[in-house]
């Protein structure tokens, strides 16, 4: 199916540049801002694809409606309005863009701590009221302090990469193994309650993230610390914030998002949310609050629409390119090998050969023949390592690949081994098969936009 035969339904608006370029790839394009999701239900059928915000919840029997739907797509970083199991299920694509807003949430969270630090919101409507209290507002520095971030995807990797300039340590924790890099030490949830002086949120909000940050987690902590919070207001049981704020447990938090907003995240002020929780919060000084606005910039609100469109752009240009020829590996994606000293190994190609090495070896960035940014990783493993397993040799190599699920589905009718099963993470799909003579060879689609 070309892309003049797809129809895609907007119901939330968005940046103009969304439309204008789907149009200009030849999708149509219609627009629906104010029907009732019952309406939405009854005409849905008609479309292929559907772009939302957060308007209302895509549940079950939304989908089971929405019969000639190939994807979702949300403009935004999180997938929690939809029934992405059951989307999943019905064979629809979805879409969201967390590197759209990523940098915003990075220095919306940055800008929260150091306000908290320095006392900035109660001094500034002190010397508003005519008060000049230089004491009472004495502040923090943020050097040699440990910052913790739980959730470590784009957004708590983007507020790592904002506190590169501060002499501080990071710590995350995440539920997925081996997300750290060279801006934060991944460790267990135990280890950051014991040392973190900060803990930053950057979680989606799922079943088990819902009230995660209760009075047994704040309680937890070994020390006295400030909390931020731009990721989802359920994750925090309010009323347990507010006891640890009035124990001293909490030093100060800054808070963008509240327990008490609605799905949209457009209203707050009702009579839900008007209780003695809430009110504490809005008079406490050493309470920032914001209304869901990290993320929120005129450059995210781009960004955003760009990626969506960009990804969009991405699902049928592959079946247009698959339909032309078939593609199976396209570059290079690393060069792994066996040494006694990784250390001694990457500091003298440092020295000698000008590598940036990091923790991990070292990333050499290029394009490709559109001008996409592309990496290739070069990595130093100990001798002991089982990565390589089961093969014995000293090196492995890694091949970027164009669509590495319809590749194994090859590689496999023509006898290929393949070792384990496929892994998926933010940056790109993983899968190992073996040459003739026992080689490993490493397969990778890659996201390399996750890296910069």
């Amino acid at each position: 199916m070309t892309t003049k035969n797809i129809k895609i339904l907007h119901i939330d608006s968005n940046n103009p540049l969304l439309i204008e370029q789907l149009k200009e790839l030849g999708f149509q394009n219609e627009e629906d801002f104010t029907s009732t999701k019952e309406e939405i239900e009854a005409k849905i059928h008609n479309y292929h694809g559907i772009v939302i915000r957060s308007r209302f919840k895509i549940d079950k029997t939304f989908i089971d409606k929405a019969t000639n739907l190939q994807f979702i797509a949300r403009v935004g970083a999180g997938l929690e309005s939809i029934d992405c199991d059951y989307a999943t299920s019905k064979n629809i694509q979805l879409i969201a863009a967390p590197e759209g807003n990523r940098n915003a949430v990075g220095e919306q969270a940055l800008g929260m701590l150091l306000s908290l630090f320095n006392n900035l919101n109660k001094a500034n409507a002190e010397v508003k009221n005519g008060q000049w209290n230089r004491e009472a507002n004495r502040g923090h520095e943020l050097d040699g302090k440990t910052v913790g971030i739980i959730g470590y995807g784009n957004m708590g990797k983007a507020f790592a990469k904002k506190l590169r300039g501060f002499e501080v340590e990071v710590l995350c924790y995440d539920i997925q193994e081996n997300v750290a890099d060279a801006n934060a030490k991944q460790v267990t949830l135990k280890e950051l309650q014991e040392k973190a002086d900060v803990l930053s949120l950057h979680i989606p909000w799922t079943p088990e993230t819902d009230k995660m940050v209760n009075a047994a987690c704040l309680n937890a902590f070994q020390k006295p610390f400030w909390l931020i919070n731009t990721a989802r207001g359920k994750s925090v049981v309010t009323s347990d914030l507010v006891e640890a704020l009035k124990s001293g447990k909490v030093l100060g938090a800054g808070l963008d998002v509240l327990e008490y907003e609605k799905l949209s995240f457009e209203n707050l002020f009702d009579e839900e949310s008007k209780n003695e929780s809430f009110e504490y919060l809005r008079q406490a000084e050493n309470v920032l609050l914001t209304p869901h606005i990290a993320g929120w910039t005129f450059e995210s609100h781009e960004k955003l629409a760009q990626t969506i469109v960009d990804k969009i752009k991405a699902i049928y240009r592959k079946e247009e390119i698959s339909e032309v020829e078939e593609k199976r590996v396209t570059g290079i994606g690393g060069f792994f090998f066996k040494t006694e000293n990784p250390n001694e190994i990457k500091e003298w190609y440092k020295k000698h050969l000008g590598f940036n090495t990091d923790d991990y070896g070292c990333t050499f960035w290029w394009k490709d023949e559109k001008g996409n940014d592309c990496s290739t990783q070069w990595s130093t493993f100990k001798n002991d390592t089982n990565y390589f397993e089961p093969s014995e040799k000293q090196f492995m190599q890694n091949f970027r690949v164009h669509d590495l699920e319809t590749l194994l589905k090859k590689l496999v009718q023509e006898g290929v081994t393949i070792i384990d099963e496929m892994q998926t993470y933010e940056y790109g799909k993983f899968a190992w098969i073996l040459d003739p003579e026992n080689n490993k060879i490493e397969l990778w689609e890659p996201i390399d936009s996750v890296f910069q």
